[in-house]
């Protein structure tokens, strides 16, 4: 089979932003509500934030076990790795998701200043300054077979949709707005020329989003 390059589980308002403004390290997603946008995924039984038995079960639930699936390696922007700018001058900062991040694969973070990898529990962080079609090879490379996944922000998801190299993609819509910040789209519509869309309502309140190439 193929490997393919995916976005699964990528989250965003009903109006197309999936951050807010003013990032740091108290507020990866700026000021945006990144409950509005994120509970739903929690809420489920594999959901990537639960320590304790129990979650809902059903279409969310489906979404998040299909997040790992089949994933051999990542790729990342530098803000979805932390909040900081320009050259590296924190060391000590290796990410937000401490001594276990829950990616366990090779992962690829896109920035202008490279450091040497980092290893935490099962996941080494790569830092590549590359194009979206650099990063990718050497991401595919490393996945040894299996997809990769594209995780976001969403400055990253959109350059390697200009780049023409996505897949697959699994958007989850909140039903809120947020008027400012990154946004990914001013409507999915726009991807229509490219992709195939589905959209499938949750009892959560998101709406799934799915798009595979024409």
């Amino acid at each position: 089979m193929a490997q393919m390059v995916r976005v699964h589980n990528f989250n965003v308002s009903s109006d197309g932003y999936g951050a807010g403004e003013g990032q740091s390290l108290e507020r990866p997603f700026g000021d945006a509500d990144a409950t509005a946008l994120f509970s739903w995924s929690g809420a489920t039984a594999h959901g990537p934030t639960r320590t304790e038995p129990g979650g809902s079960y059903g279409l969310d639930d489906y979404c998040t076990r299909e997040w790992h699936r089949n994933v051999g390696a990542e790729i990342m922007g530098r803000n979805k790795f932390g909040p900081q700018r320009g050259p590296w001058e924190n060391l000590e900062w290796e990410g937000w998701w401490g001594a276990e991040p829950p990616f366990r694969t090779p992962v690829f973070v896109l920035t202008h200043h490279v450091r040497p990898s980092i290893t935490r529990g099962a996941t080494t962080f790569h830092f590549l300054n590359a194009s979206p079609k650099e990063a990718l090879a050497q991401a595919l490379d490393a996945a040894d077979g299996k997809d990769v996944r594209i995780g976001g922000g969403v400055a990253t998801v959109r350059a390697f949709l200009e780049a023409d190299l996505i897949d697959q993609m699994h958007v989850a819509v909140a039903p809120v707005e947020l008027g400012r910040g990154e946004q990914l789209w001013t409507s999915p519509d726009t991807l229509t020329d490219r992709f195939h869309l589905e959209r499938i309502p949750s009892p959560s309140g998101v709406t799934h989003h799915f798009f595979w190439r024409k």
